[in-house]
């Protein structure tokens, strides 16, 4: 394990977390589907949770959570640039239009996020004795509901996305019926998604 580039992944996934928080109380003021708005509060109030979850690692780990590690800047960056990109959406664009900007935007901001826990995953299974028992527990907590958060996203954004072309829309999208935390599963809930809408 290059032990500097995993320890740059841990300054990562904490600054996504940081910014995770902006995004998605940016979001919760584009958002018009109450079905999406109970769950982004969630994932709000998860996104929380994870990041207090990192701050017991890095205190295991004896990481200083206030370094600016590299790479932590270009995260920081990215999510400032989704909450410019929700803030701009909702100054100029229809409230339909804007959500369907939230939700992109948060499935950016939740791709990141995903990606992240999956790779202190690996540390957790492949890394030092130190890192797998300092992230184990954060890792099994987290990563389903990370999972969660990408998949189910990106099914509500592409369901707001159908309505908003005109055509039928699942909603709330099969993602949320078939409670999908898989790639695999995703792939299942689009396919299926004419049940839901009946065409």
């Amino acid at each position: 394990m290059n032990a500097e580039h995993a320890r740059s992944l841990l300054y990562q996934a904490l600054e996504t977390e940081i910014g995770g928080e902006a995004v998605y109380q940016t979001a919760l003021k584009a958002v018009q589907e109450d079905g999406l708005r109970e769950e982004w509060n969630g994932y709000l109030d998860e996104t929380r949770e994870h990041r207090e979850r990192l701050l017991a690692v890095f205190e295991a780990l004896d990481l200083d959570p206030e370094e600016q590690a590299p790479g932590r800047s270009i995260v920081r960056h990215k999510a400032e640039a989704l909450v410019e990109a929700m803030e701009m959406a909702m100054s100029e664009l229809p409230a339909e239009a804007a959500e369907l900007v939230a939700g992109e935007c948060v499935f950016d901001a939740e791709a990141k996020d995903h990606l992240n826990w999956s790779l202190l995953q690996h540390l957790v299974e492949e890394g030092p004795k130190r890192y797998a028992d300092a992230l184990r527990e954060a890792v099994e907590a987290t990563l389903p509901q990370e999972a969660h958060h990408r998949f189910h996203t990106e099914g509500w954004t592409r369901e707001l996305w159908m309505k908003h072309l005109g055509f039928p829309a699942a909603l709330p999208p099969p993602e949320e019926e078939k409670s999908v935390e898989t790639r695999i599963g995703a792939g299942r809930a689009e396919k299926s998604r004419d049940e839901y809408t009946g065409a």
